[in-house]
This record gives structure tokens, C-alpha cells and sequence, in this order.
């Protein structure tokens, strides 16, 4: 599986009953409870957010992202704590004089129409606020109804849209707040689309919440008119009477200075793994074809077909013409049924790609070769236990510490050696891949294990840098053998900087 990042685009948090705009600030804080001793003086707060999808539209129109062979494409809102650190923060007071919050659920609620589900959408602006009161005014103090304090900065504060009341300067939401939490108002908390809910129990916990359906049905063209998402606690806290304290959760905005920004995590399959080499009887196998032009992998126009003939050149039955599917970018999957039963091992049989055409010129069929062996070609069975291997790296397409820029899509070729013996290099191994960042001693992951891909000449991995924010990255490998899951660290180590 692979992944690719789409980041929050814009986002704002608007407090209750306010025009306070806090779009710039670099934490989200989503508040509730007394607000009566606090400075500024607000109840709670709703958070709301839109996603640029842009990159993820662009991979899936040119096939990098291909549901072709699987329809296994799953999204997920990412959202860091930033209590997820030190677990010493629970039960204590934040810097603005809240608790910080335990035992509550947060609602993910798509922005709605003017009407509810029905209406025009409602866009609306980021707005260029950072802090969430006037620093200018004494404390509780009405907009100028106090003697202003010594002179701040006042870039800092803004009451300029998006607010609680306004999505624009000339516009307002159909209903203050987005919606009405008791259910009285023009568009209510009964009539939102809810795409998600999560529990906090310690109140330090990371957002994950699945938008699968809610970003494909954007994709595919069923779902329009999304301006949008929200995050809010459950009507039932915000209408909590009676307390006595503020209580507050926070998370890193778009705007943090750190590694940690929202995002959407969009993951998908295209591992890619060619048993041309290893051809087993009595099990369906996979074949490939890659398609170059001009030494870049491009799309037919269709996808071809295939057909597998013995060396005497008669078709195998049941495989005159096999269904392939687009698996990514210019490579083309065949699944092989287990049809070989009654041939013998080693036997030679070739595979035909017809159907072929490039924006509409047809390329003559290619026909490829493959050897059937014996199901027990990869099994070893003795009196004593293997022992475990020990492996070597090589890499081409990124160099070990090179500074590549944040445009780059780099396919990084990986040769796996059994180590203490030259160039001794192995065709077959379960090998993985895995990115991260660090943060001081924290390893901060990107890209969780993932297999690399095996082609008949060549294990490699695909490294798209424009998703990924600037940094210095590390690569870990993996080799699972003889039972054991050997992790080889730092085995790669890069640095994305930014475009200039």
C-alpha cells in the first residue's frame, strides 16, 4: 500500500457568539464550559476546514493512483494533539487558564447549505486573525468600552470573516455557528451530513477518522457542491449548564511551524509483484507489463488483453483472452489462473499483450516468456532449522544524504546482497519499506512498512516528494526471513527542500 498526503488548504477557528477570526493562529483550540473568569470571554468553539485535493485529483487522472485491480482506496483525517506528547499534561491547566479536556466526542460534519442539505453552498474565507482576544483592551472589556492597555501588535487580531456570524464581508452562514445545537434554528444539528465520531478518553489522543466514503463520492462526481468540513464537540457538551470550569482540547493547525500539520492520509495499492521469475504450478501467479514512452511509464488507451500459449504455440484452455487491469502508471496486471495442473516442470509458455494502443496508434502485440515450476520450488524442508540471513543495501535514484527538491518524484531502486559476500544478489526476498522524520528522539512516521515492489529485474519503491513537507527523512528496511522480521535502520538518508 501507498500513500499520498492532501493538506488543509484553509481553516479558521470561530468561537461562539463572536467575530473574533483566528484563521492564522497555529493552534486549534476547541473549547467549552464556564468562560465567565477567562480571558477573552467566550464559550465554545467549532472548528472548520477545507482540504486541497488537487494532487490527489491529478495521480488518479493519470493512473498513479488506479482502481483498476482494487478498490481498496481508503482516506483518513490526520490531526495531532498537542498534548500527544507528555502524558504529564493530563488533568492540568493549559496557559489560558483551561482544563484540559478527558471524556468527550468530537462530531466531523460536512459544511452545510445555505438550507441544510438543499440551498447553495456556502463558501467562505480563512481570514487573517491569529490571536483569539484584543490584547489592546483590558480584560473583559467591551470593544472600546474600557481604557485600552499599552499598544500590542495588532496584526494579531481580527474581527474580519470568517466568524461565528459571517463567511464572508458581505455574506453571513444561513445560521450563526453553521447550525444550531438545540435544534431551533434555520438549519440544525438534526439535519448535518456527520461523517465521523471519535472518542477521547484522556483527552490527548490524535484524530483519525475515516472520510473514505465522503472524499470518493467528491471524486467520482456523486457528491458536489462541498465547500468543507467541521470539527465541533457533541451538542450535549457544548449546551453543558452549570460549570464552574473551561475546558479546552488543542491541535496543530495548518499553520503550525512544525511537522505536524493537518492532513488527509489517502492510501491505495499498487504494489507491484511479478512472479515472471518464479512461476509456480498449482497457484494463480501475476504478470506485467510496463509500458514506456520516451523512458516515461504512460497509459493505453485501453487496457489490453492476454493469451497464453504453450511452446508448441497452442492457447492453454481458459486463457485465450485473460482481463488484465491498470495497476498504476504504465503497468498493466494479469492474473494467471492455476490451469497448469497436468503440465509438467520446468515447462516454457508465453504470454501475448494484445489490444495495445497510445493515444490511438496501435502497437503490434508483445508477447513475453515465462518458465512453470514446480509448486515446491521455493520450499526448503530438512532435519535441521535454516538459519537467519543477514542482508546488504545498495540504492540508486537517491543518494544517501542528497538534498532533492520538494518537485521530485523519485523511483528508488533498492539491490538486496546477502551481506559478507560481494555482490551476491537475491531475486526473491520479502522486503519492506519504511519513512520517517525525527523529532529530537522521537521517530515521527510518514509512511508506515511497506512491501517494495519486485519486477523480473529490479526491487523499488516510488518517493513522491510533493506531498511531504520539508525535512530530513530516514529510511528503514525490513527483510522477513527464516521467521524473524530483521529491521535494518537509517539504510537511506535524504532532505526535501523547498522549491525556490
Amino acid at each position: 500500500m501507498s500513500i499520498l498526503r492532501s493538506y488543509i488548504d484553509k481553516n479558521n477557528t470561530i468561537l461562539s457568539n463572536s467575530y473574533v477570526n483566528t484563521g492564522r493562529n497555529p493552534i486549534i483550540e476547541l473549547n467549552y464550559g464556564d468562560s465567565d473568569t477567562l480571558v477573552p470571554n467566550f464559550g465554545y468553539t467549532r472548528y472548520i476546514f477545507n482540504i486541497d485535493l488537487s494532487l490527489l485529483i491529478e495521480n488518479i487522472q493519470t493512473g498513479v493512483i488506479s482502481t483498476g485491480c482494487t478498490s481498496a482506496m481508503t482516506h483518513t483525517l490526520k490531526m495531532v494533539n498537542t498534548s500527544t506528547f507528555d502524558k504529564e499534561l493530563l488533568n492540568t491547566y493549559m496557559s489560558n487558564e483551561r482544563l484540559r479536556a478527558t471524556s468527550f466526542d468530537l462530531i466531523l460534519f460536512r459544511i452545510p447549505k445555505t438550507s441544510g442539505d438543499t440551498g447553495d453552498p456556502q463558501s467562505w474565507d480563512e481570514g487573517v486573525g491569529y490571536d483569539y482576544n484584543d490584547f489592546n483592551l483590558t480584560k473583559n472589556s467591551a470593544r472600546g468600552g474600557m481604557s485600552p492597555m499599552t499598544v500590542v501588535d495588532f496584526r494579531s487580531f481580527s474581527e474580519r470573516p470568517s466568524n461565528w456570524y459571517q463567511t464572508s464581508t458581505i455574506t453571513n452562514w444561513s445560521e450563526p455557528g453553521m447550525y444550531n445545537n438545540r435544534n431551533l434554528g434555520s438549519v440544525n444539528f438534526s439535519g448535518l451530513t456527520i461523517i465521523g465520531r471519535q472518542h477521547f478518553e484522556f483527552g490527548n489522543e490524535n484524530i483519525d477518522l475515516d472520510m473514505t466514503d465522503e472524499i470518493n463520492g467528491i471524486l467520482n462526481g456523486t457528491l458536489t457542491g462541498v465547500t468543507g468540513w467541521g470539527l465541533a464537540y457533541l451538542p450535549q457538551i457544548e449546551n453543558i449548564a452549570g460549570l464552574t470550569a473551561s475546558y479546552s482540547v488543542a491541535f496543530f493547525s495548518r499553520h503550525t511551524n512544525t511537522f505536524y500539520q493537518p492532513y488527509l492520509l489517502t492510501t491505495y495499492d499498487d504494489y507491484i509483484k511479478d512472479d515472471r521469475n518464479q512461476f509456480l504450478k498449482n497457484q494463480e501467479n501475476k504478470l506485467y507489463l510496463y509500458v514506456y514512452q520516451n523512458g516515461d511509464l504512460v497509459n493505453l488507451d485501453s487496457n489490453p488483453y492476454v493469451r497464453v500459449d504453450d511452446r508448441n504455440g497452442t492457447v492453454v484452455s481458459g486463457m485465450s483472452s485473460l482481463n488484465t487491469c491498470l495497476r498504476t502508471k504504465g503497468v498493466y496486471e494479469v492474473t494467471i489462473p492455476n490451469g497448469f495442473s497436468g503440465s509438467p516442470t520446468p515447462c516454457e509458455y508465453f504470454d501475448t499483450w494484445s489490444g495495445l494502443t497510445i493515444n490511438g496508434q496501435s502497437i503490434p502485440d508483445v508477447t513475453n516468456q515465462f518458465t512453470l515450476q514446480n509448486y515446491n520450488a521455493g520450499i526448503s524442508i530438512g532435519s535441521v532449522s535454516k538459519d537467519p540471513q543477514i542482508y546488504g543495501f545498495d540504492f540508486y535514484g537517491i543518494l544517501q544524504n542528497e538534498k532533492i527538491l520538494a518537485s521530485d518524484i523519485r523511483k528508488v531502486g533498492v539491490t538486496i546482497k546477502k551481506a559478507y559476500t560481494g555482490q551476491q544478489i537475491l531475486l526473491n526476498v520479502s522486503a519492506f519499506y519504511r519513512v520517517y522524520v525525527r523529532e529530537g528522539n522521537t521517530e515521527v512516521q510518514v509512511q508506515d512498512w511497506t512491501p517494495i515492489n519486485r519486477t523480473p529485474n529490479e526491487y523499488y519503491f516510488i518517493f513522491d516528494m510533493r506531498d511531504k513537507i520539508p525535512n530530513e527523512y530516514y529510511v528503514d528496511i525490513q527483510v522477513n526471513t527464516s521467521g524473524e522480521k530483521d529491521t535494518y535502520k537509517k539504510q537511506l538518508t535524504f532532505q526535501i527542500v523547498n522549491v525556490k
